[in-house]
């Protein structure tokens, strides 16, 4: 694997005003570590980090870094902060490493082609796991594991036991753990009708438009309400007039 020249320089500013401060000016502050020496804080150009990460290797690039001049280090990315916000790279930590010796890193499992399961027989192809974690040199980390799936059929699963990686490169997942699969298509549920409880009838539908009206047998007539008699008022005797 091609390493990528980086240079940094020696971080003065600690602490989470100043830290915070060196954000919003061009540079990103970063960590380098090695195992049984002291950790360097070191800063570096937001531009020469975007475009050492922008690599067909992506975050297993290796890394040639020079400190301010001195003997260039090989180094490996260790962890990526980003801003929640902004998605922005806010600090990053950095392994030294030594090319003789393994180590362990995530690669990314991808797929190549259209699974004939999925495009034939309308199926889906299910992607379980997204990377694996290996273990060899650091020259011999593979950019990705690529997984051709267009032969896969309704049923059939790619396991991590069948994913074909250098012999020089080990894969420390269980290997009968599913990498892919295709399932069938989705079945619809015909919807249920309700049961009514035991006795219970069924409503009666009415139908639109007026009801019809009741046919009446002949000789019977229809019993109508008779309507009150008014009672005549009665006329009050006109008072006779008084004889004077």
């Amino acid at each position: 694997m091609e390493k990528v020249k980086l240079t940094a320089e020696i971080r003065e500013e600690k602490g989470k005003t100043r830290v915070k401060a060196l954000r919003k000016t061009e540079f990103v502050p970063g960590v380098v570590y090695k195992d049984g020496k002291e950790a360097v804080s070191i800063k570096m150009m937001k531009r020469g980090l975007h475009d050492t990460l922008h690599t067909a290797a992506g975050e297993n690039v290796l890394i040639n870094l020079s400190v301010e001049g001195k003997k260039p280090r090989t180094c490996i990315i260790k962890e990526i902060q980003r801003d929640p916000l902004k998605d922005e790279i806010i600090h990053v930590d950095l392994n030294e490493i030594s090319l003789t010796e393994k180590l362990k890193v995530k690669v990314p499992v991808v797929s190549h082609g259209e699974a004939e399961g999925a495009v034939k027989d309308g199926g889906v192809l299910e992607h379980v796991i997204w990377e694996v974690e290996v273990e060899c040199l650091p020259t011999d980390i593979p950019e990705k594991i690529e997984v051709e799936v267009g032969p896969m059929k309704i049923g059939d699963t790619v396991y991590i036991k069948d994913l074909k990686v250098p012999a020089s490169v080990k894969i420390l997942n269980d290997p009968e753990l599913t990498v892919f699969s295709v399932t069938p298509p989705a079945k619809e549920e015909a919807p249920v009708a309700e049961e009514l409880p035991e006795g219970a009838e069924e409503p009666e539908v009415i139908g639109k438009g007026k009801k019809e009206e009741e046919e009446i047998p002949e000789g019977e007539a229809e019993a109508k309400p008779k309507a009150k008699e008014e009672k005549p008022k009665e006329e009050k005797p006109k008072e006779e007039k008084k004889k004077e």
